[in-house]
Protein backbone atom coordinates (compact mmCIF):
# COMPACT_ATOMS: atom_id res chain seq x y z
CA UNK A 1 0.00 0.00 0.00
CA UNK A 2 1.20 3.51 -0.91
CA UNK A 3 -0.12 6.62 0.84
CA UNK A 4 0.68 9.92 -0.87
CA UNK A 5 -0.10 12.80 1.48
CA UNK A 6 0.15 16.51 2.08
CA UNK A 7 1.41 17.26 5.56
CA UNK A 8 -0.84 20.08 6.82
CA UNK A 9 -3.87 17.96 7.74
CA UNK A 10 -2.72 14.35 7.55
CA UNK A 11 0.53 14.16 9.50
CA UNK A 12 -1.21 14.50 12.89
CA UNK A 13 -2.74 11.08 12.22
CA UNK A 14 0.66 9.47 11.66
CA UNK A 15 0.24 6.94 14.45
CA UNK A 16 -2.85 5.62 12.67
CA UNK A 17 -1.17 5.05 9.29
CA UNK A 18 -1.14 1.38 8.21
CA UNK A 19 2.08 -0.26 9.38
CA UNK A 20 2.80 -1.83 5.98
CA UNK A 21 2.15 1.35 3.96
CA UNK A 22 4.73 3.31 1.99
CA UNK A 23 4.27 6.91 3.16
CA UNK A 24 5.23 9.70 0.74
CA UNK A 25 4.63 13.28 1.88
CA UNK A 26 4.59 16.41 -0.24
CA UNK A 27 6.15 19.04 2.02
CA UNK A 28 4.17 21.90 0.48
CA UNK A 29 5.28 25.52 0.86
CA UNK A 30 6.25 26.61 4.38
CA UNK A 31 2.62 27.33 5.23
CA UNK A 32 3.62 28.53 8.70
CA UNK A 33 5.14 31.66 7.14
CA UNK A 34 1.82 32.95 5.82
CA UNK A 35 0.68 36.19 7.45
CA UNK A 36 -2.98 35.23 7.20
CA UNK A 37 -2.56 32.62 9.93
CA UNK A 38 -2.65 33.38 13.64
CA UNK A 39 0.29 32.50 15.88
CA UNK A 40 -1.35 29.28 17.21
CA UNK A 41 -2.10 28.12 13.64
CA UNK A 42 1.48 28.84 12.59
CA UNK A 43 2.73 26.81 15.55
CA UNK A 44 0.44 23.92 14.56
CA UNK A 45 1.68 24.01 10.96
CA UNK A 46 5.30 23.86 12.12
CA UNK A 47 4.38 20.92 14.32
CA UNK A 48 2.56 19.21 11.44
CA UNK A 49 5.64 19.65 9.25
CA UNK A 50 7.77 17.97 11.93
CA UNK A 51 5.29 15.08 12.23
CA UNK A 52 5.31 14.56 8.47
CA UNK A 53 9.05 13.98 8.62
CA UNK A 54 8.61 11.62 11.57
CA UNK A 55 5.92 9.44 10.01
CA UNK A 56 6.96 9.46 6.34
CA UNK A 57 9.62 7.43 4.56
CA UNK A 58 9.89 9.58 1.44
CA UNK A 59 9.44 13.26 0.67
CA UNK A 60 8.64 15.49 -2.31
CA UNK A 61 9.39 19.21 -2.55
CA UNK A 62 7.79 21.28 -5.32
CA UNK A 63 10.52 23.95 -5.10
CA UNK A 64 14.29 23.79 -4.89
CA UNK A 65 14.01 26.35 -2.06
CA UNK A 66 11.68 24.05 -0.10
CA UNK A 67 13.98 21.11 -0.85
CA UNK A 68 17.04 22.91 0.50
CA UNK A 69 15.14 24.00 3.62
CA UNK A 70 13.65 20.65 4.64
CA UNK A 71 16.73 18.62 3.76
CA UNK A 72 18.93 20.86 5.89
CA UNK A 73 16.48 21.25 8.80
CA UNK A 74 15.49 17.60 9.14
CA UNK A 75 18.59 15.88 7.68
CA UNK A 76 16.55 14.08 5.03
CA UNK A 77 16.75 13.65 1.27
CA UNK A 78 13.69 14.84 -0.63
CA UNK A 79 12.83 14.60 -4.31
CA UNK A 80 12.26 17.83 -6.22
CA UNK A 81 9.21 17.64 -8.50
CA UNK A 82 7.57 20.96 -9.51
CA UNK A 83 4.08 21.76 -10.76
CA UNK A 84 3.18 22.09 -14.42
CA UNK A 85 1.19 24.41 -16.67
CA UNK A 86 -0.65 24.16 -19.99
CA UNK A 87 0.10 26.29 -23.01
CA UNK A 88 -3.10 27.75 -24.50
CA UNK A 89 -3.24 28.40 -28.23
CA UNK A 90 -6.29 30.68 -28.29
CA UNK A 91 -5.55 34.42 -28.05
CA UNK A 92 -8.89 36.12 -28.65
CA UNK A 93 -8.58 39.92 -28.37
CA UNK A 94 -12.37 40.19 -28.27
CA UNK A 95 -12.23 38.89 -24.70
CA UNK A 96 -10.69 42.21 -23.64
CA UNK A 97 -13.79 44.17 -24.61
CA UNK A 98 -15.62 43.09 -21.47
CA UNK A 99 -12.86 44.63 -19.35
CA UNK A 100 -12.63 47.86 -21.36
CA UNK A 101 -8.96 47.44 -22.20
CA UNK A 102 -6.92 46.98 -25.37
CA UNK A 103 -3.76 44.92 -26.02
CA UNK A 104 -0.70 46.09 -24.04
CA UNK A 105 -2.58 49.09 -22.67
CA UNK A 106 -3.01 47.62 -19.19
CA UNK A 107 -1.12 45.84 -16.42
CA UNK A 108 -2.54 43.11 -14.21
CA UNK A 109 -2.17 40.85 -11.20
CA UNK A 110 -4.05 37.69 -10.32
CA UNK A 111 -3.86 36.36 -6.78
CA UNK A 112 -5.66 35.52 -3.58
CA UNK A 113 -6.13 38.69 -1.56
CA UNK A 114 -3.56 38.00 1.14
CA UNK A 115 -0.78 40.19 2.63
CA UNK A 116 2.06 37.86 1.59
CA UNK A 117 1.05 38.33 -2.05
CA UNK A 118 2.07 42.00 -1.78
CA UNK A 119 -1.10 43.35 -3.38
CA UNK A 120 -0.73 46.63 -1.47
CA UNK A 121 2.88 47.10 -2.59
CA UNK A 122 1.95 46.59 -6.24
CA UNK A 123 -1.16 48.77 -6.28
CA UNK A 124 0.55 51.48 -4.23
CA UNK A 125 3.35 51.64 -6.80
CA UNK A 126 0.90 51.81 -9.69
CA UNK A 127 -1.31 54.37 -7.91
CA UNK A 128 1.69 56.67 -7.45
CA UNK A 129 2.82 56.30 -11.05
CA UNK A 130 2.04 58.65 -13.91
CA UNK A 131 0.84 55.80 -16.10
CA UNK A 132 -2.23 56.38 -18.26
CA UNK A 133 -2.73 52.64 -18.64
CA UNK A 134 -5.22 50.63 -16.63
CA UNK A 135 -4.54 47.98 -14.00
CA UNK A 136 -6.71 44.86 -13.77
CA UNK A 137 -6.89 43.12 -10.39
CA UNK A 138 -8.15 39.53 -10.64
CA UNK A 139 -9.10 38.04 -7.28
CA UNK A 140 -11.92 37.67 -4.79
CA UNK A 141 -12.08 40.77 -2.58
CA UNK A 142 -14.64 39.41 -0.12
CA UNK A 143 -12.15 38.70 2.66
CA UNK A 144 -10.95 41.41 5.06
CA UNK A 145 -7.69 42.09 3.23
CA UNK A 146 -9.45 42.16 -0.14
CA UNK A 147 -11.99 44.65 1.17
CA UNK A 148 -9.16 46.79 2.54
CA UNK A 149 -7.42 46.82 -0.85
CA UNK A 150 -10.65 47.68 -2.65
CA UNK A 151 -11.48 50.54 -0.29
CA UNK A 152 -7.95 51.90 -0.52
CA UNK A 153 -7.63 51.90 -4.31
CA UNK A 154 -11.12 51.82 -5.86
CA UNK A 155 -11.16 55.61 -6.25
CA UNK A 156 -8.26 55.37 -8.71
CA UNK A 157 -10.24 55.06 -11.94
CA UNK A 158 -7.34 53.32 -13.63
CA UNK A 159 -7.55 50.33 -11.25
CA UNK A 160 -10.24 47.76 -12.10
CA UNK A 161 -11.23 45.14 -9.52
CA UNK A 162 -12.86 42.43 -11.64
CA UNK A 163 -13.23 39.73 -8.97
CA UNK A 164 -12.28 36.09 -9.29
CA UNK A 165 -12.24 34.55 -12.78
CA UNK A 166 -12.36 30.77 -13.08
CA UNK A 167 -12.39 30.53 -16.87
CA UNK A 168 -8.88 29.52 -17.95
CA UNK A 169 -9.29 30.88 -21.48
CA UNK A 170 -10.19 34.34 -20.13
CA UNK A 171 -7.35 34.53 -17.61
CA UNK A 172 -4.94 33.28 -20.28
CA UNK A 173 -6.06 35.97 -22.71
CA UNK A 174 -5.76 38.70 -20.08
CA UNK A 175 -2.20 37.58 -19.35
CA UNK A 176 -1.25 37.35 -23.02
CA UNK A 177 -2.17 40.95 -23.81
CA UNK A 178 -1.12 42.71 -20.59
CA UNK A 179 1.98 44.90 -20.70
CA UNK A 180 3.28 43.74 -17.32
CA UNK A 181 2.00 40.81 -15.27
CA UNK A 182 2.72 41.41 -11.57
CA UNK A 183 3.39 38.36 -9.43
CA UNK A 184 3.62 39.40 -5.80
CA UNK A 185 3.69 35.99 -4.10
CA UNK A 186 6.45 35.80 -1.50
CA UNK A 187 5.67 32.52 0.31
CA UNK A 188 5.35 29.03 -1.09
CA UNK A 189 6.98 26.71 -3.57
CA UNK A 190 6.63 26.59 -7.33
CA UNK A 191 3.56 28.79 -7.66
CA UNK A 192 0.98 27.55 -10.24
CA UNK A 193 -0.18 31.05 -11.20
CA UNK A 194 3.41 32.04 -11.98
CA UNK A 195 3.82 29.03 -14.27
CA UNK A 196 0.52 29.90 -15.96
CA UNK A 197 1.78 33.44 -16.62
CA UNK A 198 4.97 32.02 -18.13
CA UNK A 199 2.89 29.69 -20.31
CA UNK A 200 0.79 32.65 -21.45
CA UNK A 201 3.88 34.50 -22.70
CA UNK A 202 3.38 37.34 -20.22
CA UNK A 203 6.18 39.75 -19.40
CA UNK A 204 6.53 39.12 -15.67
CA UNK A 205 7.34 41.56 -12.88
CA UNK A 206 7.91 39.43 -9.79
CA UNK A 207 8.43 40.16 -6.12
CA UNK A 208 12.13 39.73 -5.44
CA UNK A 209 12.42 36.60 -3.30
CA UNK A 210 14.13 33.22 -3.46
CA UNK A 211 10.99 31.33 -4.51
CA UNK A 212 10.36 33.46 -7.60
CA UNK A 213 14.04 33.65 -8.56
CA UNK A 214 14.31 29.85 -8.36
CA UNK A 215 11.76 29.61 -11.19
CA UNK A 216 12.36 32.77 -13.23
CA UNK A 217 16.08 33.33 -12.81
CA UNK A 218 17.05 36.42 -14.80
CA UNK A 219 14.00 36.20 -17.06
CA UNK A 220 11.81 38.69 -15.18
CA UNK A 221 11.68 42.21 -13.86
CA UNK A 222 11.87 42.32 -10.06
CA UNK A 223 10.48 44.65 -7.40
CA UNK A 224 10.71 44.89 -3.62
CA UNK A 225 8.95 48.19 -2.88
CA UNK A 226 6.21 50.48 -4.21
CA UNK A 227 8.94 52.72 -5.64
CA UNK A 228 10.37 49.80 -7.61
CA UNK A 229 6.89 48.98 -8.93
CA UNK A 230 6.41 52.60 -9.97
CA UNK A 231 9.71 52.58 -11.85
CA UNK A 232 8.82 49.36 -13.69
CA UNK A 233 5.42 50.77 -14.62
CA UNK A 234 6.93 53.95 -16.03
CA UNK A 235 10.02 52.56 -17.76
CA UNK A 236 9.49 48.95 -18.88
CA UNK A 237 8.83 48.32 -22.56
CA UNK A 238 8.62 45.24 -24.76
CA UNK A 239 12.07 45.53 -26.32
CA UNK A 240 14.34 42.74 -27.51
CA UNK A 241 15.52 41.94 -23.97
CA UNK A 242 11.95 41.62 -22.73
CA UNK A 243 10.92 39.49 -25.73
CA UNK A 244 13.84 37.17 -24.97
CA UNK A 245 12.72 36.85 -21.34
CA UNK A 246 9.21 35.91 -22.46
CA UNK A 247 10.51 33.24 -24.84
CA UNK A 248 12.93 31.76 -22.30
CA UNK A 249 10.13 31.43 -19.76
CA UNK A 250 7.95 29.73 -22.35
CA UNK A 251 10.82 27.34 -23.08
CA UNK A 252 10.95 26.46 -19.37
CA UNK A 253 7.30 25.43 -19.52
CA UNK A 254 7.91 23.29 -22.59
CA UNK A 255 11.05 21.66 -21.22
CA UNK A 256 10.42 21.39 -17.47
CA UNK A 257 7.18 22.75 -16.04
CA UNK A 258 4.73 20.75 -18.15
CA UNK A 259 2.26 18.18 -16.86
CA UNK A 260 3.49 15.15 -18.86
CA UNK A 261 7.00 15.68 -17.49
CA UNK A 262 5.72 16.24 -13.95
CA UNK A 263 3.47 13.15 -14.05
CA UNK A 264 6.34 11.07 -15.39
CA UNK A 265 8.57 12.20 -12.51
CA UNK A 266 5.86 11.29 -9.97
CA UNK A 267 5.39 7.85 -11.52
CA UNK A 268 9.11 7.11 -11.49
CA UNK A 269 9.56 8.33 -7.91
CA UNK A 270 6.57 6.47 -6.49
CA UNK A 271 7.70 3.29 -8.23
CA UNK A 272 11.23 3.69 -6.90
CA UNK A 273 9.95 4.26 -3.36
CA UNK A 274 7.83 1.13 -3.48
CA UNK A 275 10.67 -1.00 -4.83
CA UNK A 276 13.02 0.29 -2.15
CA UNK A 277 10.62 -0.69 0.64
CA UNK A 278 9.80 -4.04 -0.99
CA UNK A 279 13.44 -5.20 -1.00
Amino acid sequence: MILFLGYTSSSVFGKLFPKNAVIISNMDGMEWKRDKYSKPVKQFLKYAEKLAVKYSQFFIADSTVIQTYIDAKYKISSKYIPYGAEIFANNDEATLTKYHVSPYNYHMLMARMEPENNIDMILNGFHNSHSEKRFIVVGNCNNSYGKLMYEKYCKDERILFVGAIFDGEITHTLRVFCKLYFHGHSVGGTNPSLLEAMASKALIAAHDNQFNRAVLGTDACYFDSPAAVKQLIETTDHGEKEKSMIQLNLDKIKDKYNWPAVINEYEKFISACYKQIAK
